[in-house]
């Protein structure tokens, strides 16, 4: 039985949030406990922003895979976008459930090679696809920076 398009785009919102709440499951037991307590450099966002902000990406992200899969079905760019996503749902976990600073950089910068993967696997696909995934390409070159900074401030 072949799904209508609505209910895929539906598939790839749930999916994508599931990895949200598995991260904002380990995330919202340490914010207000040990990643208070870390030195933060002066300019990294509010705490409340980050929230709004994923939110948006998520649904990027899914759109975005929803238009790959559109064109081209389930193959090599998706499993790369599925890679991406494994390796985003590890970042929390490790970062604050762990609370491994250092570890959390190894998986984010993993992060931002494999979302550079996936952009570049996409485009020949969709360039809106590919396109959708810039804001979240910046976001975690931000993110990169932020969690080394955190982790240099705190040896």
């Amino acid at each position: 039985m072949k799904l209508p398009s609505w209910a895929t785009l539906v598939l790839f919102l749930i999916a994508v949030y599931l990895v949200s709440g598995v991260g904002g499951a380990f995330t919202a037991s340490s914010v207000g406990t040990w990643y208070a307590g870390l030195a933060k450099p002066s300019w990294r966002p509010p705490n409340w922003l980050f929230g709004p902000v994923w939110t948006i990406l998520y649904a990027m992200m899914a759109v975005s895979a929803w238009l790959v899969w559109r064109k081209a079905g389930f193959g090599a760019a998706l499993l790369m976008f599925a890679v991406q996503l494994l390796i985003n749902g590890i970042w929390s976990p490790v970062f604050f459930g762990a609370q491994s600073l250092g570890g959390g950089l190894v998986v984010i910068v993993a992060l931002w090679f494999a979302i550079v993967g996936t952009i570049a696997m996409f485009w020949p696909v969709s360039t809106a696809a590919a396109l959708l995934l810039v804001p979240y390409l910046a976001w975690v070159s931000f993110a990169v920076v932020l969690n080394a900074a955190i982790w240099r401030m705190n040896p």
